[in-house]
């Protein structure tokens, strides 16, 4: 033996000697003291770490077979997404479908490529939703259940997977595991207000590209998040452990949209939110700017005014507002809470629009920054030409769509549903609404004739005073508001009418579905909530336009009744909302008898209808 080699053997010797010393001190000091020895401990830990393993390999077991390979006609695979119904549809980004066009196929880990079609898009949250076709009519897709993003935390432990580099031929999603490092991060557009990534999750978790679109879960196997961009090392194509995904709380918010079939649009303010100055608190914001024109301003709100809460949630920075702002859809209305000469006020506003308002309809378009935030791997050659696909037969082009079929089919979806309260379609004469108003302090009679003659429908009120309406050959502003004050509630009850007898075939200029909003019908006894959130009620929207006038119709989602419709004479000026309660049966048929009349801010009155009166002949 030689000397190296005895040295070495005693110092292992006196290392073994020391650290079995150690563990024997300890165990004893370990039982003196009540607690289980070193190797309980190491039993205990690999116990735990086994079971940790054990969940996390049965939780992908169970989301895999609902990954999607997003692909080109003919299998080239551009990306990955993710079921989220047994009916087929599925998420993914939308500059994952921008290179594909509206016709498309999936694979899933069953190996199989199935024809798909897009439904929506969301060109600035960088969302699209697709329909997988199945291959047997009704045989239901795998598919995962949504979670909710804002419980998530910073160092939770979430799944990515999806198709980087097209690694799996036969669509076996790749599999990342790490940490959220982030959330409510805020990643700017790529282009021209395109891609903008607010309120977002950022991981730690290993994307590349081919992950763009698919889902990102938690430890539950709920979906949180829909992976899409990433930070990568500049000389090539290696993640640098810095990733972002989608909250599916702010894709929730778009979710009526996309099944609607919509080319969806971002909210905006429609003013400029900043920092009071250098002197003010750094978390006090107040408003800068703000365009005569919106919503906002004509609630009242005024440059100055510091702008506490948005949507619920507290402002304290600018990076936040643009967080917060950037998950709701055009034209919701939410509540925001401002200061004023330390008045505290709040009120409800319509969001404006982020894009342009020209549209080019019917397609796919592609990013105005040319390149999407996460390359895609791109076949090095087409093929010249492909069979026609089964999808085709579900795609509708239309200007300012995405996919007009679904848009008819979530129309005509609705209205049905709406029907089992009531068809009336048989009744399509003079309707005479009677009973008594209540404006303020004053009450009285009330009577409206909604009388049909042919191409020249007429209304006739008494409410106070006695009015008479051409709807559709009136053409002054102010005489189709009247009653004054109301906004324009003989108009209202004339398009009333027109839905439910004629129903779409009554509106020439538009009858689509407008995907999801909220509603907040106040109370009847003219209480003040403690909240304006209080009133809140999810509801599927119609858009109607019949003449020059546009309508929105709100359906309660929970009993698919109708809530609330607004009417709009002019787009610059508030509308006539009327909302509906105390519905009750008349000949089998339900409708409201009381409707609450509001114009702007104020109650213009409420009215209770003793009579219908239903003329089945026209004159």
């Amino acid at each position: 033996m030689t000397r190296l080699a005895v040295c070495t053997k005693l110092k292992r010797g006196k290392a073994q000697w020391i650290g079995w010393a150690a563990i024997a001190l300890t165990g004893g000091i370990c039982g003196a003291i009540g607690l289980s020895s070193p190797n309980s401990w190491a039993t205990e830990v690999d116990q735990i770490v086994l079971q940790a393993q054990a969940e996390r390999i049965a939780v992908i077991r169970k989301v895999a077979p609902a990954v999607v390979a997003v692909c080109r006609q003919g299998g080239q695979g551009v990306g990955s997404g993710v079921l989220i119904s047994p009916e087929g549809y599925a998420l993914t980004n939308f500059h994952v479908v921008q290179p594909t066009g509206p016709i498309l196929q999936a694979g899933l880990p069953d190996g199989v490529l199935y024809d798909a079609v897009v439904v929506g898009i969301d060109r600035v949250g960088d969302v699209a939703l697709i329909k997988l076709l199945p291959k047997q009519e009704g045989k239901p897709f795998p598919y995962v259940p949504m979670g909710d993003s804002d419980k998530v935390r910073i160092g939770d432990w979430s799944l990515a997977m999806g198709n980087p580099f097209s690694l799996a031929l036969d669509f076996t999603p790749t599999v990342t595991y790490g940490i959220v490092s982030g959330t409510n991060r805020y990643q700017p557009p790529e282009g021209r207000g395109l891609l903008e990534y607010t309120d977002c999750i950022q991981i730690e978790t290993s994307i590349n590209p081919g992950n763009s679109g698919g889902p990102l879960f938690n430890m539950q196997g709920e979906l949180i998040g829909i992976n899409g961009r990433g930070s990568f090392e500049k000389r090539g194509r290696v993640n640098s452990g810095v990733g972002y995904a989608i909250s599916i709380n702010q894709i929730k918010n778009f979710l009526g949209h996309l099944h609607a079939g919509l080319d969806v649009d971002h909210a905006t303010l429609g003013a400029i939110v900043q920092t009071a100055g250098d002197d003010a608190p750094l978390s006090q914001m107040v408003i800068g700017q703000i365009l005569e024109e919106s919503d906002a301003y004509r609630r009242g709100l005024r440059p100055g005014d510091q702008l506490v809460s948005f949507a619920g949630r507290v402002i304290t920075s600018t990076n936040q507002y643009k967080n917060i702002l950037g998950i709701f859809p055009k034209e919701w209305r939410v509540p925001i809470v401002v200061r004023r000469n330390n008045e505290r006020m709040e009120m409800l506003v319509r969001l404006m629009g982020s894009l342009p308002q020209s549209k080019e309809g019917g397609q796919v378009k592609q990013p105005e920054s040319g390149k999407p935030p996460v390359p895609v791997p791109v076949p090095a050659k087409e093929p010249k030409s492909m069979p026609a696909s089964p999808a085709a037969q579900f795609y509708k082009p239309k200007a300012g769509y995405a996919n007009w079929y679904f848009n008819e089919l979530e129309r005509d979806k609705l209205l049905t549903a709406f029907r089992q309260h009531g068809d009336f379609a048989a009744l399509a004469g003079n309707w005479t609404l009677q009973g008594t108003y209540q404006r303020g302090e004053q009450k009285g009679p009330f009577r409206c004739d909604l009388l049909v003659q042919g191409e020249e429908p007429l209304v006739k009120m008494v409410l106070n005073a006695s009015y008479e309406l051409a709807p559709l050959k009136t053409s002054d502003p102010a005489l189709l508001r009247e009653p004054i004050g109301s906004g324009g509630l003989m108009l209202a009850l004339y398009h009333y009418q027109r839905l439910l007898t004629i129903g779409p075939k009554g509106f020439e200029g538009e009858c689509s579905h407008a995907g999801h909003e909220p509603c907040y019908p106040f109370p009847l006894d003219g209480s003040v909530p403690a909240s304006l959130a209080e009133l809140r009620v999810d509801c599927a929207v119609l858009r109607t336009k019949h003449g020059a006038t546009e309508c929105k119709w709100y359906f309660n989602r929970k009993d698919n009744r109708l809530l609330a419709f607004e009417v709009y004479v002019t787009r610059d000026q508030d509308p006539c909302e009327v909302y509906c309660h105390d519905y009750k049966a008349v000949d089998g048929r339900w409708l409201p008898h009381r409707l609450e009349v509001r114009h702007g801010d104020r109650r213009y009155a409420v009215i209770s209808i003793e009579q219908y009166q239903f003329h089945k002949d026209k004159p």
